[in-house]
């Protein structure tokens, strides 16, 4: 499997997120997997999101959660966000994915202790897009 990681603008995400991840069957040397992160202006905090999505996304795909349940679920979740919340969706109960997810998050943190990364002020950078 060849994964691409992009940084991109935050406004070039393909829907309200600052991480996302698609599986592509593409030409020979294309991408299958593709994560795009939006720019924190750190290099940190970018790989953290990275990772997070990268963890989360072969997770999904072991154990048959599709791209297209996730999307749906997520894209469903932000339409439905109420002012002031500031809840991933993966987070939710309802998440097909909140497994994976939660597991992303773990070895987000345990890497972010490693770089040095003060969690509070990542997660506040995080919210702030």
């Amino acid at each position: 499997m060849n994964v691409a990681i992009q940084v991109i603008p935050h406004d070039k995400q393909r829907y309200e997120t600052v991480g996302d991840w698609y599986f592509q069957q593409g030409w020979p040397g294309e991408p299958d997997l593709t994560i795009k992160v939006s720019d924190l202006g750190d290099w940190r905090y970018n790989m953290l999101v990275a990772v997070h999505e990268l963890v989360e996304a072969l997770l999904c795909k072991n154990r048959g959660i599709t791209q297209a349940e996730v999307d749906k679920f997520d894209r469903a979740f932000e339409a439905a966000r109420k002012a002031g919340n500031e809840d991933e969706p993966g987070d939710d109960p309802k998440a097909p994915y909140r497994r994976e997810h939660f597991f992303a998050t773990n070895v987000e943190a345990l890497l972010s202790a490693e770089l040095n990364v003060d969690w509070a002020k990542y997660e506040k950078a995080v919210t702030a897009l």
